[in-house]
């Protein structure tokens, strides 16, 4: 890499707030992938029902309904003091599970309750954690800054998913979660170590407290209708609320089912496969963050088609150096995908309602859970392969759609969501 490609790459580090967000939202995303293996892996055992393995991965997004409320609180305590709210929160609840498994008291059951607790904050967390990247760069460094964020959760899913599968294997549940908790812990602490943005609160022309119920439903209101109002805006919503609803299950929930009864395979064959589809989302993170001049709506395009057809063809092989190999190609052309909808729905979001922006966009993860426990049944309709074939083909049909309907506001190069 040349110098000045390296300068540029690196250059959001060169301020302050974000030396301090970077590495919290590192350990974050670390814990949050070896939880959902660990915890994906123990299910698959304990139960061996793919059914109860859908149900545990959609208990992990349903916060993403009041993923806006979040946003809103965002706007209005300020996006760093949220964030470091709810890493201690992941905090306590991991020490929970740690307790429960070292006295010999974890069930599935306990763990499907605290697992339902966590899903109500932790899809926000990606969300929140974006508007306070908007709040603390310079509009010229947030295509970077976003790039080398997602870094934090590609690496995670590569370490999550071969660390975490060792650690599983060699340590148990209790001693794993033990790792857990201080990634959480060490992540809360890093977050209070930024300093206040000046953009992340005090926006509005009211008090943060004691506000009627009135004033929170217009401003929630006013949110969403936001997020909604622009095409560019629009079209980024639904290209992110199909990636959920058909593609990620694939790649998500399902691994550890495909892993046993696809290619029967234990953890570390689980492990993998997820680092595999990570290796390739960080390879395309870093290939965002070093490009320039890069027309981001067109990229939103090509890129999720891309992951359709890579998809399409991962459902049907048995081979797994095939099957990693396709799913690091699949993970480029999703991080390519989800970095241009979040440069998207950034650039265009006015500062003081960039946390009800990205609430919205979490909302529209709900479409994750929603595949999944679709996918869950079909599976034992149809299959594996019938029901995989039939998410990706209807994943590049609607995707054409979204590029035909808005097409004046992706295409042109003179359009607003292709500014270089």
């Amino acid at each position: 890499m040349s110098g000045g490609a390296r300068s540029s790459a690196l250059a959001p580090f060169h301020i302050r707030n974000y030396r301090f967000q970077w590495p919290s939202d590192l350990l974050t995303s670390w814990a949050f992938e070896v939880e959902t293996l660990v915890l994906g892996w123990y299910i698959m055992v304990e139960t061996g029902s793919v059914l109860l393995l859908t149900v545990l991965a959609s208990l992990q997004y349903v916060g993403t309904l009041v993923a806006p409320i979040f946003g809103m609180i965002g706007d209005r305590m300020g996006h760093r003091d949220l964030l470091a709210a709810m890493r201690f929160t992941y905090t306590v609840l991991s020490a929970t599970t740690m307790t429960l498994a070292l006295t010999g008291y974890l069930a599935p059951f306990n763990v499907m309750i605290i697992v339902a607790i966590m899903g109500l904050i932790r899809p926000s967390d990606l969300g929140v954690r974006g508007a306070l990247l908007a709040d603390i760069m310079p509009p010229a460094q947030l295509i970077g800054a976003i790039s080398l964020s997602r870094t934090t959760q590609d690496s995670a899913r590569i370490a999550g998913a071969l660390t975490g599968a060792g650690l599983f294997a060699i340590l148990g549940i209790g001693f794993t979660y033990v790792a857990i908790t201080g990634l959480y812990f060490v992540a809360a602490i890093l977050m209070l170590c930024l300093a206040r943005p000046a953009q992340s609160h005090g926006s509005f022309d009211h008090t943060s407290h004691g506000l009627p119920g009135s004033a929170l439903l217009r401003d929630l209101k006013e949110g969403i209708v936001y997020a909604w109002s622009g095409p560019g805006m629009r079209a980024a919503l639904c290209v992110a609320f199909l990636a959920n609803l058909t593609a990620f299950p694939l790649t998500n929930g399902l691994l550890p089912y495909v892993a046993r009864d696809i290619f029967h395979t234990d953890q570390t064959g689980l492990g993998y496969l997820s680092a595999s589809f990570a290796v390739g989302s960080l390879i395309g993170s870093i290939t965002v963050s070093l490009a320039g001049g890069l027309r981001i709506a067109r990229l939103l395009i090509g890129a999720t088609l891309a992951w359709y057809a890579m998809l399409l063809v991962f459902v049907e092989i048995r081979a797994m150096p095939v099957a990693m190999a396709c799913l690091v190609l699949a993970g480029m052309a999703q991080s390519m995908s989800m970095i241009s909808a979040a440069v998207i729905l950034m650039r265009s979001a006015s500062a003081h309602l960039r946390g009800r922006v990205m609430g919205v966009r979490m909302l529209v993860i709900y479409g994750l859970p929603l595949g999944l426990l679709a996918a869950g049944s079909l599976i034992d309709l149809i299959g594996y392969s019938a029901t995989g074939t039939l998410y990706a083909v209807f994943g590049l049909i609607a995707m054409t759609a979204i590029a035909l309907r808005w097409r004046a506001d992706l295409w042109p190069v003179h359009a607003p969501a292709n500014v270089r």
